[in-house]
């Protein structure tokens, strides 16, 4: 039997408050059930939901509310900070703050990841087949990883990350690691589902494990892991930093701090906004960030996140992120040659 994705009712006499509310809950997966200032909900409306938990943000004391919500036996959630604006670096950390006291009360929203289709699925004959490589970047060599890339997803993001990768060339002086948000059963499932056409070596990391160039490491969900200066992957024996696992915030900041301006990031289709608050520090460090356009995502939600915050400098489909990869490093190998 499914499980009943919680529901959430909010109230607030704030209408830009109640706005930022709305979209954190629907951004993260609850289902929203109500959204309304105190003088319009009477008890027809009232009595017309069955939340889960309530979400109350009120300036002043409305005792007539608080008795009604409270003699309801659902938990209700008071005193949540008020929202910066979209686009700062405040924003994200309280729409973190939020999900995480929704998370303790009902728990992660329901989403499932169905990775079947992906295993049955033959490629598409119609699509472009992988992108162009210059002469000179075929002709490059090197034992060292030049680039590393950060493929970050969640909801619909293995369908997003495959197409990707079938894109992708053979021989790039680039390794990649993928923070998905997936149920800790499934990895195995998906290290199998995201090379079947493309023939990517791929495994989900351990400690001691290396960064190879045209190589994916899959971020396990158990533990948190770094990189060491070469590359080698660190197991640090402690869950993830924030509720989703892995974490997409943990690791921009992970590979970031080691490879500085070698670091790529591409936000791929899902919920929520994880990796938003890392996602400057990155662009600080000297790398980049890209992102899924919407047309594209099955769940926009995680790229639009990013966007918002200014640091995303490409957006496009995922041929056009394999190909702007592909040009990226060509460039970018080629001046500093010269």
């Amino acid at each position: 039997m499914t499980k009943r994705n919680p529901r959430v009712a909010i109230v607030s006499d704030m209408s830009l408050q109640r706005l930022a509310l709305a979209h954190a809950v629907k951004g993260q997966g609850y289902d929203l059930v109500l959204n309304s200032s105190s003088d319009r909900l009477d008890e027809k409306l009232f009595n017309s939901v069955t939340p889960d938990v309530w979400i109350v943000d009120m300036q002043e004391e409305n005792d007539d509310l608080l008795d009604r919500v409270l003699d309801g036996g659902v938990p209700v959630l008071f005193g949540l900070d008020q929202a910066p604006a979209q686009g700062t670096r405040q924003y994200p950390r309280w729409e973190r703050r939020v999900f995480i006291k929704l998370y303790d009360v009902v728990g992660h929203p329901v989403i499932q990841e169905n990775l079947e289709p992906l295993e049955k699925a033959p490629i598409n004959p119609t699509r472009p087949k992988n992108v162009a490589v210059p002469a000179e970047l075929l002709a490059y060599k090197s034992s060292r990883v030049e680039y590393v890339c950060v493929l970050a997803a969640s909801l619909g993001g293995p369908a997003a990350v495959k197409e990707f990768l079938d894109y992708v060339p053979a021989g790039l002086p680039v390794a990649f690691v993928l923070a998905q948000h997936i149920d800790a059963r499934m990895q195995e499932s998906l290290t199998r589902v995201l090379v079947r056409h493309n023939h990517m070596p791929c495994k989900v990391a351990h400690g001691g494990d290396n960064l190879k160039n045209g190589e994916l490491l899959i971020a396990p969900v158990e533990t948190e892991i770094d990189f060491s200066a070469d590359g080698q992957v660190v197991s640090r024996n402690i869950k993830w930093d924030g509720p989703y696992a892995p974490s997409i915030d943990q690791t921009l900041a992970n590979v970031s701090r080691r490879f500085h301006k070698r670091a790529i990031a591409i936000i791929f289709s899902g919920m929520g906004s994880d990796g938003s608050i890392s996602g400057p520090l990155m662009v600080e460090a000297g790398g980049v960030i890209w992102a899924q356009d919407d047309k594209t995502c099955a769940c926009p939600s995680q790229p639009d996140a990013m966007r918002a915050t200014g640091c995303v400098s490409f957006t496009g489909n995922p041929f056009d992120l394999a190909n702007r990869l592909v040009t990226y490093i060509n460039n970018n190998l080629q001046a500093t040659v010269a």
